[in-house]
């Protein structure tokens, strides 16, 4: 006979926190919110954590090498997405693990053979001035000089001169050498007034640039997530299908951490995964898994090996599942459940397998909530979708901005390997829809007002730290009226959209 689970699925809007007591020492910049990624012993420090409880999601429309470059600035991980080939997969990891944090590999490259007409495409097209002029043309050739700006005037000049004939040469570079540390690098910017310091290996092989721009960058980021040789931290995601070949590639790659991507965790299929990865591998190479929504399937996950455990299905803004399959449950009531289990097989096996809340974040205020529940990070999909770094098209739809966003199980994506139950490799019906999101700017200043409010909530539960939000935190359900009440009623809003200063 079936299983009857009386109490509802509920979702985060269903909960508010309650206040706690506040010292005065709860403010806003005494909140940490460095959190574990990975499983770690009883009395033993994880061997990999967060600034900030945010990672972004396992999909085409959400996680490349560039995003996964802005969120370790912040202080969080992106997991880039696995349905592409292994070696593209690979590649964007490689490329977010050279970009030291202030030393960039460049991507304007030409050969002194080319010309003028070519400076002039290859700056439209990238819209950078600094040009490496390397004996093959590539990012790690051997550089001959530089072009910037300065170095051409399009009035006086053929569209066939030559770019050696007009070029800085190497001869006149000043150049750091590799192993120069970042400090060093901005003092050779600002005693020889430059904007950009090539750096080379001991066969004048371009290695990095250092941008006096990106150096600013570098120190207004001090959450940045760098790994033990200064590089960025970066995870990917993985299938079922093709780990042998996928996983390897990856690890040569650099990835720090990977992930199980799946719509369901509770598998067979996972726990394999797992257990090739620990056999060839051991403990070195971290790797989380999921999905599930209850105490059985995080059990599993969590015996098998898992590094983290990731909850939710059905919850995602463009997830379709629960309308195909009649699976799922509200993001809630799995969160508050899998919490559970976690202390239990904590207090059992004095293992902390953290857990990550997939889907169902529509506010602000529901990240705060997931954390309380005990959620130690997030998992973010459609929030990171609407970034200038997120990988998709900016549009504009009727006069208003907005930008590509599609699940992994849409007909765009045909990512067949994560809902796969075995047979031929296809999609055997969508599970995800193809839409927009309203375009919000960059990521850097919506995660910081994002954070802010966590923060700020956490002072109001009298909490500096998300391990003492969950210890202290006392939530209510509350009801459809309540929800009405907590926002703006009973009055006419102002209409302000004439008002702007243009």
């Amino acid at each position: 006979m079936a299983q009857y689970i009386n109490e509802p699925s509920r979702t985060f809007n269903e909960f508010l926190l309650i206040p706690g007591y506040s010292s005065k020492e709860c403010r806003v910049e005494n909140v940490s919110l460095k959190t574990p990624i990975v499983k770690f012993k009883k009395g033993e420090e994880p061997a990999l954590s967060m600034n900030i409880p945010l990672t972004s999601a396992v999909m085409q429309a959400v996680s490349d090498d560039g995003m996964a470059i802005a969120l370790a600035k912040e202080g969080g991980v992106s997991f880039i997405f696995g349905s592409q080939s292994v070696e593209s997969q690979a590649a964007m990891v490689s490329r977010v693990k050279n970009h030291k944090a202030g030393f960039v590999t460049s991507d304007s490259n030409l050969r002194p053979d080319q010309t003028l007409r070519d400076v002039l495409e290859l700056k439209e097209r990238m819209g950078h001035s600094t040009i490496a002029i390397t004996d093959d043309g590539t990012a790690d050739g051997k550089i001959l000089g530089i072009v910037t700006s300065r170095d051409y005037r399009i009035s006086r000049m053929s569209m066939d001169d030559t770019i050696e004939t007009f070029m800085t040469p190497f001869s006149e570079l000043v150049y750091g050498h590799e192993g120069i540390t970042l400090s060093e690098a901005n003092d050779m910017l600002w005693d020889h007034k430059l904007n950009a310091l090539p750096i080379i290996d001991k066969n004048q092989r371009l290695a990095y640039f250092v941008f006096r721009k990106d150096y600013d960058s570098h120190k207004n980021n001090p959450n940045e997530l760098l790994d033990d040789h200064k590089r960025y931290v970066v995870g990917a995601g993985i299938n079922t299908r093709d780990y042998e070949q996928r996983v390897p590639a990856l690890v040569e790659a650099g990835a720090d951490i990977l992930c199980i991507d799946s719509s369901e965790g509770y598998s067979e299929w996972q726990a394999d995964t797992i257990k090739y990865i620990r056999d060839k591998y051991g403990d070195e190479v971290k790797v989380g898994a999921g999905n599930v929504v209850d105490a059985e399937g995080f059990r599993y996950l969590a015996e098998a090996g898992a590094d983290f455990v990731k909850i939710g299905i059905g919850g995602g803004s463009i997830c379709i599942t629960r309308e195909q399959k009649g699976i799922g449950r509200g993001q809630a009531s799995a969160v508050i459940e899998v919490a559970q289990a976690r202390k239990e097989y904590f207090e059992e096996t004095g293992i902390y397998v953290p857990i990550c809340s997939d889907g169902g974040i529509v506010y602000d205020y529901h990240m705060t909530l997931a954390l309380a529940m005990g959620a130690d990070f997030l998992m973010l999909g459609r929030y990171f979708s609407r970034f200038d770094e997120s990988p998709t098209a900016k549009l504009n739809i009727n006069g208003n901005y907005v930008k590509e966003y599609w699940g992994e199980g849409s007909n765009r994506a045909r990512n067949w390997q994560r809902y796969d139950l075995g047979g031929d490799a296809r999609m055997k019906f969508e599970e995800g829809v193809d839409s927009y999101v309203p375009y919000a700017g960059s990521l850097h200043d919506n995660v910081n007002v994002s954070l802010t409010k966590v923060k700020s909530t956490m002072c109001n539960c009298g909490a500096l730290t998300i391990r003492e939000l969950q210890d202290k935190a006392k939530l209510t359900i509350v009801s459809a009226t309540s929800i009405v009440e907590g926002g703006s009623h009973d009055v006419i809003l102002k209409d302000t959209s004439n008002n702007v200063i243009k």
